[in-house]
């Protein structure tokens, strides 16, 4: 740490970023995980509720399958619009204020849409619960991985991911004891997700705005009291007042907009992460959104359909654990191919199962491997890219992923229809495959501080 080891102090003339990237992991580090987390799994809770609220809706209201899949398909619409601009607006405006924003708006949303009285209203109201939904979690990514120290980086930003789990398998259990209470169960669960609304409120009063992005704002004293905030959680001592770097602006490029994204420092890298993202959003949506339906259609009761469900979720937090491991020790880009390829092993044995111990134990080693790609993805995605252009990068390719999350789940109910359950995970597979030769075109980044430079849109 760049500190005087006889005070304990930070050293007079270090810039405020050395400062924050050299503390280790403090209680503030906590509160801001925990607090995006928490946010992170009612998102996840969400998503979740909706492939268990459309299996139910398939035999309460007698809808066929291609209409369920447009009321997926229709937040995920949102999705890719809320992702785009809400990484836009992060770079404008903050990540804290778009952060408790989107999670009023999707919050908000769920509520209403337990209230549809039709699927034309529900299939309107899941949009804009996908307009906050998809501006949320790029956004809290970013603002995460700022303030991580580098050297645990990587692993900070999979626990937060991890949250994913832990709100997915609150909505298997919701599924599971809600659902099949009554007629109205799918209403009862949908009210749950409106619990968002409320702590967005929470979300903007307390979590600090990143220090990198106030500075390139030229907020220099809010800057400076965030990151004593943060040497006084680490129990060092912030340099005397007049030792103070009167600034440490992070440049800013003169327009964020998306051509940024293809100036030659960082074309190749926005080529490649726009192949993963979109290659994993289409297996991992096209398969869970649809896996209580798919496991009702191959004979099942809803009950045991759920039962199911929630026992392949639970697998989804040791897939977790173990990327959280890896990303520091393997690196990004290797653990997030490694976890691909695993990923699209399991979707093939998946497309292969015809007894139930078959289908329980492809479905644990496709949350396994799956969600363990989700967490090096997170990882890797907001280090790609400097500051001015951080919140954009990460928004954009989440937006491009969310446009194969709005295809999957309507294109596997015309799948089935032409073809076999197998067939399906076939494709699935082999999106993963794909997405794992994409993987290793990413740079790696660990432990090394964020980049901070200017990226010049001309150099197209």
């Amino acid at each position: 740490m760049d500190t005087d080891t006889a005070t304990g102090r930070a050293r007079p003339g270090a810039s405020r970023l050395d400062r924050l990237d050299r503390l280790p992991f403090t209680k503030q580090h906590r509160r801001l995980l925990v607090g995006s987390g928490v946010g992170w799994a009612l998102d996840a809770m969400d998503v979740g509720l909706i492939s268990f609220v459309i299996a139910a809706l398939g035999t309460t209201w007698s809808v066929d399958s291609g209409t369920l899949g447009w009321v997926a398909s229709a937040g995920f619409v949102g999705m890719a619009i809320g992702a785009s601009l809400g990484g836009l607006l992060a770079d404008r405006i903050g990540r804290r204020q778009v952060f408790a924003v989107t999670l009023l708006v999707f919050g908000i949303a769920t509520g209403l849409s337990a209230l549809a009285w039709s699927v034309g209203a529900l299939i309107v109201l899941r949009f804009f619960v996908g307009l906050g939904l998809g501006a949320e979690l790029p956004v809290a990514s970013t603002l995460v991985s700022e303030f991580a120290p580098p050297r645990i980086r990587g692993r900070v930003i999979v626990i937060l991911e991890s949250f994913w789990a832990v709100g997915w398998t609150l909505a298997a259990v919701i599924g599971y004891f809600v659902i099949p209470a009554s007629d109205d169960g799918w209403r009862w669960a949908l009210a749950l997700g409106a619990v968002p609304a409320v702590y967005a409120v929470v979300i903007r009063l307390g979590l600090p705005e990143s220090v990198r992005f106030l500075e390139g704002k030229g907020r220099i004293r809010e800057a400076e009291d965030t990151v004593r905030r943060f040497e006084r959680s680490a129990g060092v001592e912030s340099p005397p007042a007049e030792a103070e770097p009167t600034a440490t602006v992070v440049p800013r490029a003169s327009s964020a907009g998306i051509g940024v994204l293809f100036a030659r420092p960082v074309r190749r890298q926005t080529f490649a992460l726009w192949i993963v993202w979109f290659c994993v959003n289409f297996s991992y949506y096209g398969a869970f959104v649809w896996l209580p339906s798919i496991l009702l259609a191959s004979g099942f009761d809803l009950v045991r359909s759920f039962g199911y469900t929630l026992l392949i979720t639970l697998a989804q937090l040791p897939g977790y654990a173990v990327s959280a491991i890896l990303v520091e020790r393997w690196g990004r880009n290797r653990t997030l191919a490694t976890f691909l390829v695993g990923s699209a092993a399991a979707a093939a044995l998946f497309g292969l199962a015809s007894v139930e111990w078959h289908v329980i134990g492809a479905g644990m080693l496709l949350s396994f491997f799956n969600l363990g790609a989700w967490g090096a993805l997170y990882a890797v995605t907001p280090e790609l890219y400097p500051t001015p252009l951080r919140g954009t990068g990460a928004g954009w390719a989440a937006g491009v992923g969310r446009i194969a999350s709005i295809i999957a789940p309507i294109a596997v109910p015309a799948i089935i229809g032409v073809a076999s359950t197998g067939v399906v995970f076939g494709v699935f597979a082999a999106f993963f495959v794909i997405a794992a030769i994409g993987a290793l075109a990413l740079a790696d980044k660990r432990g090394q501080a964020l980049d901070e430079e200017i990226v010049d849109e001309t150099a197209i």
